[in-house]
């Protein structure tokens, strides 16, 4: 029987399908933005290193500059968690967990869900691959067991957006965007997680539905 010791609720969710980036969200309500469940972006793409694997990030915490990197922490009443479909009914069928505790970051799974949608338990009875947290301006440490690896720190934001042509876009003093644009997000860091997985662990579906939400203890 799993262990079901933590209860949560859903409070923030991007998509995407595999390699391709859908959504990005870097600035939201008070009662979310800057913390661990703050959810900027979410990539999932076969390992550039390693086409046996594919590579899951979810990053947090948008727009931090590097005094706010230095004491950026993720919070340890919020899960992170990546949702995987493997069977196209846009129910997860598996899942990646990610929890904070103690300066470490522990990553369950992936593992069969015993609770699907808004709520739902650490599956800590699934296999689990630990790390330090990675500290801002430190060597990354990286956890791997049995393959599955996993990094959680600070990292510089790879979103590109140019927010002053995009204002002039929709404020008809520009027609389109300049190329090459200007990143407004230059300089900014995000709290990232990053978990990598033998794609042997997620069924064998040709292709999956997969997803980011983070959950908070209630």
């Amino acid at each position: 029987m799993k262990k079901k010791n933590l209860l949560l609720t859903a409070i923030a969710i991007l998509s995407a399908s595999i390699g391709i980036v859908l959504a990005a969200d870097h600035i939201d309500a008070p009662g979310v933005a800057n913390t661990s469940s703050d959810i900027t972006d979410y990539y999932a793409f076969q390992s550039p290193e390693n086409p046996s694997n594919m590579v899951f990030v979810v990053n947090t915490q948008g727009l931090l500059d590097p005094t706010a990197s230095a004491t950026a922490a993720f919070d340890e009443n919020v899960l992170i968690q990546v949702n995987i479909d493997n069977t196209g009914d846009y129910v997860e069928d598996l899942v990646i967990q990610a929890v904070f505790n103690n300066g470490k970051v522990s990553a369950y799974g992936p593992v069969k869900p015993s609770v699907t949608g808004k709520t739902g338990m650490v599956e800590t009875d699934a296999t689990v691959t630990t790390t330090d947290i990675t500290r801002y301006g430190s060597t990354a440490s990286i956890g791997n067991k049995n393959g599955i690896k996993v990094f959680a720190g600070p990292r510089d934001d790879p979103f590109f957006f140019d927010l002053v042509a995009y204002q002039g876009v929709l404020g008809g003093t520009k027609t389109g965007f300049d190329n090459p644009g200007a990143d407004t997000f230059a300089g900014t860091n995000v709290m990232s997680v990053v978990i990598e997985v033998p794609k042997s662990l997620l069924g064998s579906a040709a292709s999956l539905n997969t997803w980011a939400v983070t959950k908070r203890k209630v």
